[in-house]
């Protein structure tokens, strides 16, 4: 199981998560979050992090000049895009940055389904874009994720077409308490948290982020073990 701790903002809490054993860490570049970090802090980071942890940077609605700067000063191997970005925007993205790995972050919710997401995926795939993965979140309106909520785990479950889209990384609202459940119900590729391994509002918990890892991990066994 592929897992991603976002909304890193300091060296020390960097590096602690990569001892854990994380698969990826997440800069949060959004100006409208708790959890931003400065440029020159996350250049840092990436400086400090183990070549076994993929730096991912996080965008929403920034000009694509913008993110390819980013990249470039920070030496970014990878992009989490989760704004209003179009399948073109990502098209162009992909040709600006080959090399890359870009993540597209969608969010779902119950009553629109998933068909707006195959859509999207369909359209970058016409485009010969190729995602590094597709993160699911849950759609909260006025809000581009962190929200703590819950997305539709079982319609996420049912729809996603697992042969044809990219890997599946599940985000929103998971927690040490229901991470195993979630993948239980979900079987995705990866997941994702942020405020779920938090003490306080973009304050990382050690202790729940090794404890978010092992359940993880744990599911992830029990689940192939039982298949």
């Amino acid at each position: 199981m592929w897992v991603k701790i976002c909304g890193v903002r300091d060296v020390p809490m960097a590096l602690a998560i990569a001892e854990t054993g994380a698969d990826a860490i997440g800069l949060n570049f959004y100006d409208a979050s708790p959890r931003r970090v400065e440029l020159g802090l996350a250049r840092q980071i990436v400086n400090e992090l183990p070549e076994t942890v993929l730096a991912v940077g996080l965008f929403v609605n920034h000009p694509l000049d913008v993110v390819c700067e980013h990249v470039a000063h920070l030496k970014l191997p990878a992009v989490q895009i989760h704004g209003d970005e179009s399948p073109d925007d990502l098209a162009r993205l992909a040709q600006a940055l080959p090399g890359v790995k870009l993540i597209r972050a969608l969010r779902v919710s119950a009553e629109t389904g998933l068909g707006p997401v195959h859509a999207y995926l369909d359209a970058c795939r016409s485009l010969s874009v190729e995602l590094f993965a597709c993160l699911l979140d849950a759609k909260v309106g006025g809000a581009y994720g962190g929200t703590g909520q819950v997305g539709p785990w079982e319609l996420i479950r049912s729809e996603y077409r697992v042969d044809i889209d990219p890997p599946l990384i599940l985000a929103g609202g998971l927690t040490p308490e229901n991470i195993a459940q979630a993948i239980s119900d979900v079987a995705p590729w990866g997941v994702d948290t942020a405020g779920g391994v938090e003490s306080s509002v973009a304050c990382k918990d050690m202790g729940r982020v090794r404890q978010f890892l092992a359940s993880a991990r744990g599911a992830t066994h029990e689940s192939r073990r039982g298949g």
